[in-house]
């Protein structure tokens, strides 16, 4: 079975991943290269690891985790499309069983709160460990910060911490922000559709989605 470390190692893969996240930054978007991947690959198999679900799934889900934004390689509009079927053809190359490569690409093109639902575990454990990954790391240029607010948003926010109780059913994701550099309000104004979908997809795990910043209960 395709596991993601072999994913990662794919030089295919990993050429696309630093290509769109090279784009990205061309345009002045946050980091979305290796790190972002890594850190949602890593999240989204812990969700549903401490949930009790199957290890492949959480494996599937870290898969299409790591591979969920490559498809800014082609375009930043309908990325969540693009880079679903960019990772078929990458992994039916590796010899991915096709039963798992139709529920990571389902999931890859589920990720985009704009227009889409989580369509299964895997996609709901991809949705809530991508839209928690917000963290001062990846602004690329701290000067930027005086213009754009997700860029400052993002740099405000000093520890993200994403936490699963399994008896309560319970996701939480605590954020520790520094008010100087923006307000938590400001944060609530240009997140609240991404936590409001991650409450969807936690709704799918049968789970309570909660977001907690500087100590308060905000949903």
């Amino acid at each position: 079975m395709i596991t993601l470390e072999e994913v990662k190692k794919n030089s295919l893969v990993d050429a696309y991943i630093a290509r769109a996240d090279q784009y990205l930054e061309v345009i002045g978007y946050t980091e979305h290269g290796r790190r972002h991947g890594g850190m949602v690959a890593k999240s989204a198999r812990s969700i549903l690891l401490e949930l009790g679900l199957p290890a492949r799934e959480a494996e599937l889900s870290a898969i299409a985790g790591y591979l969920h934004d490559i498809g800014n390689v082609f375009n930043r509009v309908n990325h969540s499309l693009t880079g679903a079927v960019l990772a078929h053809t990458l992994l039916l190359g590796m010899e991915m069983p096709p039963d798992e490569i139709t529920q990571i690409v389902a999931a890859i093109g589920s990720h985009d709160e704009a227009s889409c639902e989580p369509v299964s575990n895997i996609s709901a454990g991809l949705i809530i460990a991508d839209k928690s990954d917000v963290h001062r790391s990846r602004v690329r240029n701290p000067e930027m910060i005086k213009f754009d607010i997700h860029d400052r948003v993002n740099y405000a926010v000093e520890n993200s911490k994403l936490s699963v109780d399994r008896e309560k059913r319970a996701i939480t994701l605590d954020l520790t922000i520094d008010t100087k550099i923006s307000p938590v309000a400001e944060y609530f104004e240009i997140f609240l559709s991404r936590m409001l979908f991650c409450r969807r997809a936690a709704n799918f795990l049968s789970c309570e989605f909660s977001l907690v910043a500087n100590g308060n209960r905000l949903l």
